[in-house]
């Protein structure tokens, strides 16, 4: 026990003298919860969009008046010639073109009008696309109105709308969650497999290597100063979102810091595994950057795995991010219990024991 304290006083005085070390433990957290979650958004905004008014009717104006008084919409120009339109679609000025067709709203009450154009800019998938869909929102809401105007019952009174979790469908808080678990694996997946590494390259390890310290103690020296490391950030991170984001756990605290505590135990032993069978800085990062890109796309954490082919799915089922975003957001979002997600805790704590034992026994102490 002794030799052990004596090693974690070392690896703490180590993190202490580093100049750079404490303050990104420090200040990354804080900059990363406080840009990304205005950064990363799927709410698609300032959708500029051409009005070509060939119509030049009380409904027309009515449909350009509501596409400008849209929040996520912005009326770039209204004309009656589609190639100018056109133009500054491919000039990239404007986002989507709406062609009201003449003679619109005189159909509309004497036989079927002419459909309106609605031409989209698809070099960006997801903002032609949603801006699409927000046209076609905007456009149905007018014409419904100017129905209901004549009709004496309104449609939005028959139906109610009600979203569970997230009232407001803010992104950000989806988004949140993600981000403290990107931070762990940042923080307490790099660090430990750099340390390990930079005494490999410094030769200091062949000074430990000649000792009588046990494989598990040396290795539980290395991790237990980013335990608590990890611990400090998460507290940080939820700091943060209260502070700023008003966002709060609806679950118990509790449930989220054993949660993290398995995930920074797995995704530690995981990068010390991968620093033993590495020999230089540079090898060890390239390694770690490969796998850390698996975890972020394919663990849930930006995009949904009911969205990926079955194959990847699947494959989900041994990445621990996966099981620990669902921790996050049914326990902040949900106030899920830890019993109701046993599972996903069972899980981690096998990969955090797989990968701390792997650790241990894949260091090569040479006496």
């Amino acid at each position: 026990m002794r030799t052990f304290i004596v090693l974690l006083q070392k690896e703490f005085l180590q993190i202490r003298r580093n100049a750079f070390l404490p303050r990104l433990i420090i200040v990354f957290p804080i900059l990363v919860m406080l840009l990304m979650p205005l950064i990363m958004t799927m709410d698609v905004r300032n959708v500029n969009v051409a009005v070509v008014d060939l119509d030049r009717s009380t409904t027309s104006r009515r449909i350009a008046s509501h596409i400008e008084a849209s929040e996520y919409l912005t009326l770039a120009q209204t004309n009656a010639e589609y190639p100018l339109a056109l133009e500054a679609l491919e000039e990239g000025a404007v986002d989507v073109i709406v062609q009201i067709p003449d003679h619109f709203e005189r159909d509309m009450t004497i036989a079927t009008p002419q459909r309106i154009s609605i031409t989209a800019n698809a070099v960006n998938a997801t903002k032609g696309g949603l801006g699409m869909q927000y046209i076609v929102q905007t456009i149905a809401r007018t014409l419904a109105e100017m129905r209901g105007e004549k009709s004496p019952t309104n449609l939005s009174e028959l139906v109610t709308i009600e979203n569970r979790y997230n009232p407001t469908l803010n992104y950000r808080h989806y988004m949140i969650p993600a981000l403290m678990i990107i931070l762990f694996i940042l923080i307490c997946g790099f660090l430990p497999a750099l340390s390990i590494v930079g005494e490999k390259e410094s030769g200091s390890i062949e000074q430990i290597n000649v000792t009588p310290i046990s494989r598990l103690t040396f290795t539980l020296s290395k991790l237990v100063p980013y335990w608590i490391i990890g611990l400090f950030v998460v507290t940080i991170a939820m700091l943060v979102a209260w502070l700023v984001y008003g966002l709060v756990p609806v679950g118990s605290v509790g449930a989220i810091y054993l949660g993290a505590l398995l995930f920074i135990l797995t995704i530690s032993g995981f990068s010390l595994t991968i620093a033993n069978f590495s020999d230089t800085m540079q090898q060890t990062m390239f390694v770690m950057f490969f796998f850390i890109m698996i975890f972020m796309l394919m663990s849930g954490l930006l995009t949904p795995i009911d969205s990926m082919p079955e194959w990847a799915q699947k494959f989900t089922a041994i990445l621990p991010p996966r099981y620990y975003v669902e921790i996050l957001r049914s326990v902040y979002l949900k106030g899920t219990s830890i019993v109701e997600l046993r599972t996903n805790f069972v899980v981690l704590s096998i990969f955090a024991l797989f990968f701390n034992i792997l650790a241990a026994l894949t260091y090569k102490k040479q006496a």
